[in-house]
């Protein structure tokens, strides 16, 4: 296998191009501090958006991933939502993964090329944004017309109830369950994050739908996991020249706002309201890698479209992806918005009463 590094290249980064990555890198933040997933199925899109090469948005996402999921997870640890020993767990589990992804990514890239890459991260993208997007919104939808209170799925109750030694007992959590289970969800999320930089979306419902813990303790502890896998992740990623320091920079400075940002918002919203961000962003950007799928095809020749139409599409995807950005922050601000007013609103009410 020939060093991966040598064929890869930077973009040139225009005002607008830094600018972009900067909001880029703030709904990201916001995103990951709110939902917990990290915020990469937003960031790696958009760097790809601007041309940055899959493995270079992938590795760069990764390496300012562990400095925003410190301070994001340090943040929400303080209003008692993250569970350390869950995530210690399933971060050990998912080094594992991280490992084995990045191995995958780089037997990708010398195969079949950049072009191979980029339509390799662009499909994992879509299938599991589609599939893990849908089922949480649909999920999300469920508990809303229940009246907002989240059930433990069946899936959780039935594994929870197996006495599989080690058998183990998360406090913040308040879940008893086999580390056995907790092996495959972790393992998942750390081969997904070295694939194509999001390892939340899998490790978040796999802690709510596998493990039994609630949205509120899933979303917050992920940042322990993605701290852990970031860190490691990354010296394995710049090992091959993989990480573009200016684009890890400029996303970071912009998250580093956001998270912080939208760790607060946890504290304002029901817990549903976490899916329902989750899934909507999810199934937005998953339409917008959709559309850039036929440029890598006709690039490896397995397809034939047009210039035209490619341009068209590669446009569309951005204007869509920059919607989703758009969207995903207009939720948990307007949810932000509206429940400090109702809590402002209930205040002045009960000094009323008085």
């Amino acid at each position: 296998m020939h060093d991966v590094g040598t064929s890869v290249q930077f973009i040139d980064l225009t005002l607008m191009s830094i600018l972009f990555l900067f909001v880029v890198g703030f709904i990201g933040g916001l995103v990951s501090g709110f939902i917990g997933s990290g915020g990469a199925f937003v960031l790696t899109p958009g760097m790809m958006s601007l041309g940055v090469p899959g493995t270079v948005a992938v590795a760069s996402n990764m390496c300012h991933k562990f400095p925003k999921a410190m301070v994001g997870a340090y943040k929400r640890w303080k209003y008692g939502q993250v569970d350390l020993k869950l995530g210690l767990v399933m971060a050990a589990s998912a080094g594992v993964g991280v490992w084995i992804g990045i191995q995958l990514q780089e037997w990708v890239l010398a195969k079949w090329g950049q072009a191979g890459s980029n339509l390799y991260v662009s499909l994992s993208f879509v299938i599991i944004l589609v599939v893990v997007g849908g089922y949480v919104f649909f999920d999300a939808w469920k508990t809303s017309r229940s009246g907002g209170e989240e059930k433990v799925s069946p899936l959780a109750t039935w594994l929870q109830s197996i006495n599989l030694p080690p058998m183990i007992y998360f406090k913040t959590a308040n879940v008893r369950i086999s580390v056995w289970f907790t092996i495959p969800v972790g393992f998942a999320t750390g081969m997904l994050a070295a694939t194509i930089a999001v390892g939340g979306f899998i490790g978040v419902p796999g802690m709510i739908y596998v493990v039994g813990a609630g949205g509120l303790v899933s979303s917050a502890t992920e940042l322990v996991v993605a701290f852990v896998m970031g860190f490691f992740g990354t010296i394995k990623w710049a090992m091959h020249g993989q990480v573009d320091i200016r684009l890890t920079l400029l996303i970071l400075a912009g998250s580093l706002f956001g998270v912080q940002l939208g760790a607060i918002g946890t504290t304002y919203v029901k817990e549903h309201m976490i899916k329902v961000v989750m899934g909507s962003i999810m199934l937005i950007v998953a339409v917008s890698r959709g559309l850039a799928v036929p440029r890598y095809l006709t690039e490896l020749k397995l397809i034939s479209v047009g210039e035209t139409t490619l341009s068209i599409m590669g446009t569309a995807s951005f204007i869509i992806m920059c919607f989703a950005l758009s969207f995903g922050a207009l939720i948990i601000l307007g949810a932000m918005w509206k429940a400090k007013r109702a809590e402002t609103a209930a205040k002045k009410a009960g000094f009323a009463s008085i």
